[in-house]
Protein backbone atom coordinates (compact mmCIF):
# COMPACT_ATOMS: atom_id res chain seq x y z
CA UNK A 1 0.00 0.00 0.00
CA UNK A 2 1.01 3.61 -0.52
CA UNK A 3 1.33 6.15 2.30
CA UNK A 4 -2.06 7.61 1.39
CA UNK A 5 -3.64 4.15 1.53
CA UNK A 6 -2.10 3.51 4.95
CA UNK A 7 -3.45 6.88 6.04
CA UNK A 8 -6.96 5.92 4.95
CA UNK A 9 -6.64 2.60 6.75
CA UNK A 10 -5.57 4.40 9.93
CA UNK A 11 -8.62 6.68 9.72
CA UNK A 12 -10.95 3.69 9.39
CA UNK A 13 -9.31 1.88 12.30
CA UNK A 14 -9.56 4.96 14.50
CA UNK A 15 -13.23 5.41 13.57
CA UNK A 16 -13.96 1.84 14.68
CA UNK A 17 -11.89 2.04 17.89
CA UNK A 18 -14.10 1.42 20.94
CA UNK A 19 -11.43 2.94 23.22
CA UNK A 20 -10.97 6.14 21.20
CA UNK A 21 -12.98 8.22 23.66
CA UNK A 22 -10.61 7.43 26.53
CA UNK A 23 -7.90 9.52 24.87
CA UNK A 24 -9.70 12.71 25.91
CA UNK A 25 -9.01 11.84 29.55
CA UNK A 26 -5.27 12.42 29.05
CA UNK A 27 -3.12 15.51 28.64
CA UNK A 28 -1.49 15.10 25.23
CA UNK A 29 0.22 17.54 22.88
CA UNK A 30 -1.88 18.11 19.77
CA UNK A 31 1.13 19.30 17.78
CA UNK A 32 4.84 18.85 18.32
CA UNK A 33 6.68 21.95 19.49
CA UNK A 34 9.46 21.04 17.07
CA UNK A 35 7.58 20.61 13.82
CA UNK A 36 4.43 22.49 12.93
CA UNK A 37 3.59 20.00 10.18
CA UNK A 38 3.81 16.89 12.37
CA UNK A 39 1.51 16.11 15.26
CA UNK A 40 3.23 14.81 18.36
CA UNK A 41 3.15 11.05 18.91
CA UNK A 42 3.94 9.73 22.38
CA UNK A 43 5.20 6.14 22.20
CA UNK A 44 7.08 6.00 25.49
CA UNK A 45 4.25 5.00 27.80
CA UNK A 46 6.17 1.83 28.61
CA UNK A 47 8.63 4.11 30.44
CA UNK A 48 6.32 6.85 31.72
CA UNK A 49 2.62 6.99 31.03
CA UNK A 50 0.91 10.20 29.96
CA UNK A 51 -0.80 12.43 32.51
CA UNK A 52 -4.50 11.70 33.11
CA UNK A 53 -6.36 15.00 33.07
CA UNK A 54 -8.02 14.42 36.46
CA UNK A 55 -4.75 14.12 38.37
CA UNK A 56 -3.69 17.79 38.77
CA UNK A 57 -6.98 18.79 40.36
CA UNK A 58 -6.89 15.81 42.70
CA UNK A 59 -3.34 16.51 43.79
CA UNK A 60 -4.24 20.16 44.34
CA UNK A 61 -7.06 19.04 46.66
CA UNK A 62 -4.73 16.66 48.52
CA UNK A 63 -2.17 19.42 49.05
CA UNK A 64 -4.41 22.40 49.74
CA UNK A 65 -7.39 20.89 51.56
CA UNK A 66 -6.45 17.48 52.89
CA UNK A 67 -2.94 18.45 53.97
CA UNK A 68 -3.29 22.24 54.18
CA UNK A 69 -6.61 22.39 56.05
CA UNK A 70 -7.38 19.01 57.57
CA UNK A 71 -3.76 18.16 58.28
CA UNK A 72 -3.43 15.13 60.60
CA UNK A 73 -7.18 14.51 60.46
CA UNK A 74 -6.81 13.35 56.86
CA UNK A 75 -5.35 10.03 57.95
CA UNK A 76 -8.90 9.15 58.96
CA UNK A 77 -11.22 11.68 57.35
CA UNK A 78 -9.56 11.57 53.89
CA UNK A 79 -8.76 7.87 53.98
CA UNK A 80 -4.99 8.22 53.90
CA UNK A 81 -4.43 5.28 56.21
CA UNK A 82 -6.31 2.77 54.06
CA UNK A 83 -4.96 4.03 50.73
CA UNK A 84 -2.44 1.19 50.15
CA UNK A 85 -5.04 -1.57 50.19
CA UNK A 86 -7.84 0.54 48.68
CA UNK A 87 -5.72 1.44 45.66
CA UNK A 88 -4.51 -2.15 45.51
CA UNK A 89 -8.11 -3.20 45.00
CA UNK A 90 -8.35 -0.71 42.09
CA UNK A 91 -5.36 -2.37 40.43
CA UNK A 92 -6.54 -5.93 41.14
CA UNK A 93 -8.98 -6.30 38.19
CA UNK A 94 -6.29 -5.14 35.78
CA UNK A 95 -4.06 -8.07 36.73
CA UNK A 96 -6.78 -10.65 37.28
CA UNK A 97 -6.85 -10.65 41.06
CA UNK A 98 -9.72 -10.64 43.52
CA UNK A 99 -9.79 -7.87 46.16
CA UNK A 100 -7.69 -8.15 49.28
CA UNK A 101 -4.51 -9.48 47.69
CA UNK A 102 -2.64 -6.35 46.55
CA UNK A 103 -1.07 -3.65 48.66
CA UNK A 104 0.41 -0.48 47.13
CA UNK A 105 3.59 1.13 48.40
CA UNK A 106 7.37 1.30 48.11
CA UNK A 107 9.26 0.86 44.83
CA UNK A 108 9.24 -2.14 42.51
CA UNK A 109 12.75 -3.02 43.69
CA UNK A 110 11.72 -3.05 47.35
CA UNK A 111 8.70 -5.20 46.53
CA UNK A 112 10.84 -7.62 44.49
CA UNK A 113 13.03 -8.02 47.58
CA UNK A 114 10.05 -8.67 49.83
CA UNK A 115 8.58 -11.16 47.38
CA UNK A 116 11.74 -13.16 46.62
CA UNK A 117 12.81 -13.48 50.25
CA UNK A 118 9.21 -14.21 51.20
CA UNK A 119 9.07 -16.94 48.54
CA UNK A 120 12.22 -18.62 49.89
CA UNK A 121 10.79 -18.50 53.40
CA UNK A 122 7.53 -20.04 52.17
CA UNK A 123 9.49 -22.89 50.58
CA UNK A 124 11.29 -23.54 53.86
CA UNK A 125 8.08 -23.38 55.85
CA UNK A 126 6.97 -26.28 53.69
CA UNK A 127 9.74 -28.27 55.35
CA UNK A 128 12.00 -28.20 52.32
CA UNK A 129 15.26 -27.25 54.05
CA UNK A 130 17.26 -28.42 51.05
CA UNK A 131 15.79 -25.73 48.83
CA UNK A 132 18.72 -23.39 48.54
CA UNK A 133 18.52 -22.06 45.00
CA UNK A 134 16.89 -18.97 43.52
CA UNK A 135 16.33 -19.08 39.76
CA UNK A 136 16.23 -15.69 38.04
CA UNK A 137 15.60 -14.57 34.48
CA UNK A 138 19.07 -13.83 33.09
CA UNK A 139 17.56 -11.34 30.63
CA UNK A 140 15.60 -9.46 33.28
CA UNK A 141 15.72 -5.75 34.03
CA UNK A 142 19.07 -5.25 35.81
CA UNK A 143 17.63 -4.22 39.17
CA UNK A 144 15.66 -7.46 39.46
CA UNK A 145 18.93 -9.35 39.03
CA UNK A 146 20.67 -7.20 41.63
CA UNK A 147 17.85 -7.71 44.12
CA UNK A 148 17.73 -11.46 43.48
CA UNK A 149 21.47 -11.71 44.12
CA UNK A 150 21.11 -9.82 47.40
CA UNK A 151 18.14 -11.98 48.42
CA UNK A 152 20.23 -15.08 47.68
CA UNK A 153 23.02 -13.84 49.98
CA UNK A 154 20.53 -13.02 52.71
CA UNK A 155 18.84 -16.42 52.60
CA UNK A 156 21.95 -18.51 52.01
CA UNK A 157 20.83 -19.50 48.54
CA UNK A 158 22.69 -19.93 45.27
CA UNK A 159 21.56 -17.69 42.43
CA UNK A 160 20.97 -19.43 39.10
CA UNK A 161 20.44 -17.04 36.16
CA UNK A 162 18.87 -18.67 33.08
CA UNK A 163 16.69 -17.55 30.19
CA UNK A 164 12.94 -18.03 30.64
CA UNK A 165 12.98 -20.80 28.04
CA UNK A 166 15.53 -22.68 30.15
CA UNK A 167 13.58 -22.41 33.41
CA UNK A 168 11.64 -25.71 33.20
CA UNK A 169 14.86 -27.64 32.58
CA UNK A 170 16.69 -26.32 35.66
CA UNK A 171 13.93 -26.69 38.24
CA UNK A 172 14.41 -29.35 40.88
CA UNK A 173 14.48 -30.27 44.56
CA UNK A 174 16.86 -27.42 45.32
CA UNK A 175 14.68 -24.69 43.78
CA UNK A 176 13.08 -22.44 46.36
CA UNK A 177 11.97 -19.42 44.32
CA UNK A 178 11.87 -18.29 40.70
CA UNK A 179 11.80 -14.62 39.65
CA UNK A 180 10.57 -13.90 36.13
CA UNK A 181 9.57 -10.89 34.03
CA UNK A 182 6.24 -11.21 32.23
CA UNK A 183 7.39 -9.04 29.31
CA UNK A 184 11.03 -8.48 28.34
CA UNK A 185 11.73 -4.77 28.73
CA UNK A 186 14.04 -4.62 25.70
CA UNK A 187 12.36 -6.78 23.08
CA UNK A 188 8.72 -6.76 24.16
CA UNK A 189 8.62 -10.57 24.23
CA UNK A 190 5.74 -11.91 26.32
CA UNK A 191 6.69 -14.96 28.36
CA UNK A 192 4.27 -17.81 29.03
CA UNK A 193 3.08 -17.07 32.56
CA UNK A 194 0.61 -19.98 32.84
CA UNK A 195 3.00 -22.74 31.75
CA UNK A 196 6.03 -21.38 33.61
CA UNK A 197 4.00 -20.95 36.78
CA UNK A 198 2.77 -24.54 36.47
CA UNK A 199 6.32 -25.79 35.96
CA UNK A 200 7.56 -24.00 39.08
CA UNK A 201 4.71 -25.42 41.13
CA UNK A 202 5.34 -28.92 39.81
CA UNK A 203 8.86 -28.61 41.19
CA UNK A 204 7.49 -27.61 44.61
CA UNK A 205 8.83 -24.05 44.40
CA UNK A 206 7.30 -20.57 44.48
CA UNK A 207 7.17 -18.09 41.62
CA UNK A 208 7.44 -14.29 41.65
CA UNK A 209 6.35 -12.41 38.50
CA UNK A 210 7.43 -8.87 37.62
CA UNK A 211 4.48 -7.26 35.80
CA UNK A 212 5.98 -3.83 35.08
CA UNK A 213 5.60 -4.17 31.32
CA UNK A 214 2.32 -6.06 31.23
CA UNK A 215 -0.06 -4.64 33.85
CA UNK A 216 -2.43 -2.26 32.09
CA UNK A 217 -1.47 -3.55 28.64
CA UNK A 218 -2.76 -7.13 28.62
CA UNK A 219 -4.63 -9.65 30.77
CA UNK A 220 -2.42 -11.27 33.40
CA UNK A 221 -4.69 -13.70 35.25
CA UNK A 222 -2.86 -13.89 38.58
CA UNK A 223 -5.65 -15.76 40.37
CA UNK A 224 -6.62 -17.91 37.40
CA UNK A 225 -3.08 -19.21 36.97
CA UNK A 226 -2.28 -19.64 40.65
CA UNK A 227 0.59 -17.15 40.75
CA UNK A 228 2.16 -17.01 44.21
CA UNK A 229 3.58 -13.50 44.36
CA UNK A 230 3.80 -10.63 41.90
CA UNK A 231 5.10 -7.08 41.82
CA UNK A 232 4.79 -4.20 39.43
CA UNK A 233 5.23 -0.48 38.93
CA UNK A 234 2.40 1.95 38.27
CA UNK A 235 4.07 4.68 36.23
CA UNK A 236 4.05 2.89 32.87
CA UNK A 237 0.76 1.59 31.44
CA UNK A 238 -1.09 2.50 34.67
CA UNK A 239 -0.10 6.18 34.22
CA UNK A 240 0.52 6.85 37.91
CA UNK A 241 3.24 9.46 37.37
CA UNK A 242 7.02 9.58 37.88
CA UNK A 243 8.06 7.61 40.94
CA UNK A 244 4.49 6.42 41.59
CA UNK A 245 4.37 3.67 44.23
CA UNK A 246 4.60 0.05 43.15
CA UNK A 247 2.48 -2.86 44.37
CA UNK A 248 2.83 -6.33 45.84
CA UNK A 249 0.43 -9.23 45.22
CA UNK A 250 0.30 -12.11 47.70
CA UNK A 251 -2.08 -14.93 46.83
CA UNK A 252 -4.80 -15.18 49.45
CA UNK A 253 -4.03 -18.68 50.69
CA UNK A 254 -0.36 -17.74 51.24
CA UNK A 255 -0.97 -14.54 53.17
CA UNK A 256 -1.00 -16.03 56.65
CA UNK A 257 2.42 -17.60 55.97
CA UNK A 258 4.00 -14.70 54.10
CA UNK A 259 6.99 -13.56 56.15
CA UNK A 260 8.19 -10.20 54.87
CA UNK A 261 11.89 -9.44 55.31
CA UNK A 262 10.92 -5.79 55.88
CA UNK A 263 8.50 -5.74 58.83
CA UNK A 264 7.43 -2.17 59.49
CA UNK A 265 5.09 -0.44 61.83
CA UNK A 266 2.28 -0.10 59.30
CA UNK A 267 2.26 -3.86 58.69
CA UNK A 268 1.90 -4.57 62.41
CA UNK A 269 -1.36 -6.09 63.65
CA UNK A 270 -1.56 -3.21 66.14
CA UNK A 271 0.36 -0.38 64.42
CA UNK A 272 -0.51 2.28 66.96
CA UNK A 273 0.20 0.04 69.94
CA UNK A 274 3.91 0.73 69.46
CA UNK A 275 4.79 -2.67 70.91
CA UNK A 276 8.44 -3.79 70.84
CA UNK A 277 7.50 -7.24 69.53
CA UNK A 278 6.34 -7.63 65.94
CA UNK A 279 3.04 -9.30 65.07
CA UNK A 280 2.17 -9.18 61.36
CA UNK A 281 -1.21 -7.90 60.28
CA UNK A 282 -3.63 -10.27 58.66
CA UNK A 283 -3.90 -10.52 54.88
CA UNK A 284 -2.01 -8.55 52.26
CA UNK A 285 -1.44 -5.74 54.77
CA UNK A 286 1.66 -7.56 55.98
CA UNK A 287 3.25 -6.42 52.73
CA UNK A 288 3.23 -2.83 53.99
CA UNK A 289 6.35 -1.35 55.60
CA UNK A 290 6.43 2.32 56.56
CA UNK A 291 4.28 5.42 56.26
CA UNK A 292 2.55 5.57 52.85
CA UNK A 293 3.74 8.16 50.33
CA UNK A 294 0.42 9.97 50.30
CA UNK A 295 0.98 12.59 47.58
CA UNK A 296 2.09 10.15 44.90
CA UNK A 297 -0.28 7.44 46.11
CA UNK A 298 -3.37 9.62 45.78
CA UNK A 299 -2.17 10.91 42.41
CA UNK A 300 -2.08 7.25 41.36
CA UNK A 301 -5.59 6.71 42.69
CA UNK A 302 -6.87 9.57 40.55
CA UNK A 303 -4.99 8.25 37.53
CA UNK A 304 -6.59 4.82 37.86
CA UNK A 305 -10.04 6.35 37.31
CA UNK A 306 -9.39 6.33 33.55
CA UNK A 307 -9.84 2.55 33.77
CA UNK A 308 -13.47 2.79 34.90
CA UNK A 309 -15.52 0.76 32.43
CA UNK A 310 -12.48 -0.23 30.33
CA UNK A 311 -12.13 -4.02 29.87
CA UNK A 312 -8.54 -5.18 29.84
CA UNK A 313 -9.47 -7.57 27.02
CA UNK A 314 -10.35 -4.60 24.81
CA UNK A 315 -7.04 -2.99 25.69
CA UNK A 316 -5.20 -6.15 24.65
CA UNK A 317 -7.07 -6.38 21.36
CA UNK A 318 -6.20 -2.78 20.50
CA UNK A 319 -2.60 -3.23 21.62
CA UNK A 320 -2.12 -6.11 19.20
CA UNK A 321 -3.84 -4.18 16.41
CA UNK A 322 -1.61 -1.13 17.03
CA UNK A 323 1.62 -3.12 17.05
CA UNK A 324 0.53 -5.14 14.00
CA UNK A 325 -0.21 -1.92 12.12
CA UNK A 326 3.08 -0.32 13.16
CA UNK A 327 5.08 -3.34 11.98
CA UNK A 328 3.11 -3.30 8.72
CA UNK A 329 3.84 0.40 8.17
CA UNK A 330 7.50 0.00 9.07
CA UNK A 331 7.86 -2.87 6.57
CA UNK A 332 6.31 -0.70 3.86
CA UNK A 333 7.99 2.63 4.64
CA UNK A 334 11.47 1.93 6.00
CA UNK A 335 14.34 1.28 3.57
CA UNK A 336 15.09 -2.47 3.34
CA UNK A 337 17.70 -3.72 5.79
CA UNK A 338 17.71 -0.51 7.80
CA UNK A 339 16.02 -1.94 10.90
CA UNK A 340 15.37 -5.39 12.34
CA UNK A 341 12.40 -6.13 14.58
CA UNK A 342 13.28 -7.88 17.84
CA UNK A 343 9.62 -8.17 18.82
CA UNK A 344 7.90 -11.50 18.14
CA UNK A 345 5.35 -11.61 15.34
CA UNK A 346 3.16 -14.14 17.16
CA UNK A 347 0.51 -12.44 19.28
CA UNK A 348 0.90 -14.91 22.14
CA UNK A 349 4.56 -13.88 22.44
CA UNK A 350 4.16 -10.11 22.15
CA UNK A 351 3.66 -7.48 24.81
CA UNK A 352 2.65 -3.91 23.96
CA UNK A 353 5.86 -2.56 22.54
CA UNK A 354 7.95 -2.91 19.40
CA UNK A 355 11.75 -2.99 19.56
CA UNK A 356 13.70 -2.30 16.39
CA UNK A 357 17.43 -2.92 16.10
CA UNK A 358 19.19 -0.08 14.29
CA UNK A 359 22.94 0.48 14.12
CA UNK A 360 22.72 4.21 14.90
CA UNK A 361 19.74 3.90 17.20
CA UNK A 362 20.74 6.59 19.70
CA UNK A 363 21.08 9.27 17.05
CA UNK A 364 17.94 8.12 15.24
CA UNK A 365 15.86 8.34 18.41
CA UNK A 366 17.20 11.80 19.16
CA UNK A 367 16.09 13.00 15.72
CA UNK A 368 12.71 11.27 16.04
CA UNK A 369 12.08 13.10 19.29
CA UNK A 370 13.04 16.38 17.62
CA UNK A 371 10.25 15.69 15.12
CA UNK A 372 7.72 14.94 17.83
CA UNK A 373 7.81 11.12 17.76
CA UNK A 374 8.81 10.12 21.28
CA UNK A 375 10.07 6.61 21.92
CA UNK A 376 13.27 5.61 23.69
CA UNK A 377 16.71 4.15 23.08
CA UNK A 378 18.18 1.09 24.78
CA UNK A 379 21.91 0.52 24.58
CA UNK A 380 23.51 -0.41 22.31
CA UNK A 381 21.22 -0.44 19.26
CA UNK A 382 17.53 -0.67 20.13
CA UNK A 383 14.73 1.74 19.25
CA UNK A 384 11.85 1.02 21.62
CA UNK A 385 8.26 2.11 20.98
CA UNK A 386 5.53 1.56 23.57
CA UNK A 387 1.87 1.45 22.53
CA UNK A 388 -0.57 2.52 25.26
CA UNK A 389 -4.03 1.68 23.89
CA UNK A 390 -5.84 4.17 26.13
CA UNK A 391 -4.38 7.16 24.29
CA UNK A 392 -2.45 5.98 21.21
CA UNK A 393 -4.42 5.84 17.95
CA UNK A 394 -3.80 4.30 14.55
CA UNK A 395 -3.08 7.66 12.91
CA UNK A 396 -0.35 8.12 15.53
CA UNK A 397 1.11 4.77 14.53
CA UNK A 398 1.12 5.56 10.81
CA UNK A 399 2.70 8.94 11.42
CA UNK A 400 5.40 7.47 13.67
CA UNK A 401 6.37 4.88 11.05
CA UNK A 402 6.44 7.52 8.33
CA UNK A 403 8.64 9.88 10.33
CA UNK A 404 10.90 6.96 11.24
CA UNK A 405 11.33 6.10 7.56
CA UNK A 406 12.07 9.71 6.65
CA UNK A 407 14.61 9.95 9.46
CA UNK A 408 16.33 6.75 8.40
CA UNK A 409 16.46 7.78 4.76
CA UNK A 410 18.06 11.03 5.77
CA UNK A 411 20.61 9.50 8.12
CA UNK A 412 22.70 7.81 5.46
CA UNK A 413 23.43 4.82 7.72
CA UNK A 414 24.01 1.31 6.47
CA UNK A 415 21.88 -1.78 7.06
Amino acid sequence: MSESEFGVKAEKLDAADELAGVRAQFVLDAVSDHAADAAGVYLDGNSLGALPAAVPGRVDDVVRRQWGELRIRSWDESGWWTAPERIGDRIAPLVGAAPGQIVVGDSTSVNVFKAVVGAVRLARLDGADGRDEIVVDATTFPTDGYIAESAARMTGCTLRPVTPAEVPGVLGDRTAAVLLNHVDYRTGRLHDLPSLTAAVHAAGAYVVWDLCHSAGALPVGLDAHGVDLAVGCTYKYLNGGPGAPAYLYVRRDLQDRFDSPLPGWTSHADPFGMRPDYEPAAGALRGRVGTPDILSMLALEAALEVWDGVPIESVRAKSLALTDFFLECVAAYVPPGRVESLTPVAHEERGSQVALRCEDAGDVMRRLIERGVVGDFRHPDVLRFGFTPLYVGFADVERAARVLAETLRGSGGGG
